[in-house]
């Protein structure tokens, strides 16, 4: 689960919703609805998240920024070029052709706004949400300025890469002059073959326990319904972003079975220890012969045990990128460890340079009592020395919109 259930994921269903089963031809996601697209809908393959600020205070800029942007998303989304400016100069064109001939592939583009855009000079004070607050600092942050915050997040979904890129040059070039690029983090997620769970990089299945769409759980944990919160809010939900590196190279040392008591579930199969199937519930009761309970007592399942909430996260793998350019993953080099006894002698192959991880994507209407309660409890969680939180943001998504409107329009007004 890493930070609050990173071992879930958030894959929705297990068949390839590439293809509509009873037509034959690939799927599109409606832009416009009662809620946004990219939260309930089937988790696609590839990701990219843009977060921007604005490059200019007052609620009518944020209006224009997404007046422009919601009318891109509606056409693309349904596989159509990006509208053309008004103003263009004969002879240019405001589309790339970089997704000419592709199919939309289930593109979604799904906005939120982050505390910033609430603040001094807005205009919008007494329509905060009411948990939109910068998160508070965890233990063992190593939070990077670079990769956190923002006043507007871009999630762009796809089962086709060049159709997240397309969409991503769409949305970048209607900014200059409404907005500034903060950080961009890009994602993949892959099915098994057979289909069913897939996994993230620590080699566990990820998706396991996140409520189901359309189920009163779903409801109660991730849709914004509450009377404490703005009306413009409701029907919307909040993410919280977190960029987590994972340190492969040390968790790929460990033996198989503490891999699993630190998860507290099977690496082979996603079973919870004590349990023969990925979907049995999983008892926190069970002891073993010895006496000690088969679920380790700061396995990472329990410590989040009953803390609901929508994970909808990807995979990234940036190799040295972040290293070569000057950066530092790790902010100690070669930590001290210890190798079994029948290593060989050996140099470092340089693991703390690797930037590779997971893209923590989750939804949820409440995150005092979701996301940040999960957080400390996984205060002692062993997990934690194995990766790093290195980025963080907390965004409100705010409802869908009716055909022809834009995204927030009732907020913007």
């Amino acid at each position: 689960m890493i930070a609050a259930g990173a071992t879930s994921v958030g894959i929705i269903a297990s068949k390839d919703p590439r293809f509509d089963q009873e037509s034959g031809s690939p799927p599109m996601e409606p832009f416009q609805g009662p809620h946004q697209g990219g939260i309930a809908s089937d988790q696609q393959a590839y990701a990219l998240f843009l977060a921007c600020d604005l490059a200019k205070s007052g609620k009518e800029h944020l209006r224009e920024l997404l007046d422009v942007w919601s009318a891109v998303a509606a056409e693309i989304t349904a596989g159509n070029p990006p509208p053309q400016p008004a103003g263009l100069t004969p002879g240019f064109s405001a589309d790339t052709d970089v997704g000419a001939g592709l199919d939309p592939a289930r593109l979604t583009v799904t906005f939120g706004l982050g505390p910033g855009v609430f603040g001094d000079g807005m205009g919008l004070d007494s329509q905060r949400p009411k948990h939109l607050r910068p998160l508070p600092e965890f233990l063992g942050d190593t939070l990077n300025p670079a990769w956190s915050d923002g006043d507007v997040l871009v999630q762009i979904c796809a089962d086709d890469a060049q159709v997240v890129s397309h969409a991503f040059r769409a949305l970048r070039a209607r900014m200059p002059g409404l907005a500034r690029m903060r950080w961009t983090q890009y994602g993949f997620l892959s099915r098994p073959a057979a289909g069913g769970t897939p996994r993230n990089l620590l080699g566990h299945k990820d998706g396991t326990v996140n409520p189901r769409p359309g189920t009163a759980e779903f409801n109660r944990s991730v849709w914004v319904d509450s009377v404490d919160e703005p009306a413009w809010f409701h029907g919307g939900s909040y993410l919280v972003f977190r960029k987590i590196r994972m340190k492969t190279a040390d968790w790929d040392q460990l033996p198989l079975a503490e891999q699993d008591r630190i998860i507290g579930r099977q690496r082979a199969d996603g079973a919870p220890l004590g349990g023969v199937d990925e979907f049995d519930a999983v008892d926190l009761q069970a002891r073993a012969s010895d006496g000690e309970p088969v679920i380790p007592k700061n396995a990472h399942i329990r410590l989040v045990h009953g803390f609901a909430m929508l994970r909808r996260s990807y995979n990234y793998d940036y190799g040295t990128l972040i290293a070569n350019a000057g950066g530092t993953p790790d902010p100690v080099p070669v930590p001290p460890h210890v190798h079994a006894s029948d290593t060989p002698a050996h140099a470092h192959g340089g693991h703390s340079q690797l930037d590779t991880g997971l893209l923590f994507a989750a939804y949820m209407n409440d995150p005092p009592a979701q996301f940040i309660a999960a957080q400390r409890a996984l205060a002692n969680d062993p997990l934690n020395g194995l990766i790093q939180h290195t980025g963080s943001a907390i965004f409100a998504m705010p409802s869908g919109c009716a055909k022809g409107e834009p995204i927030a329009k009732v907020l913007t007004d």
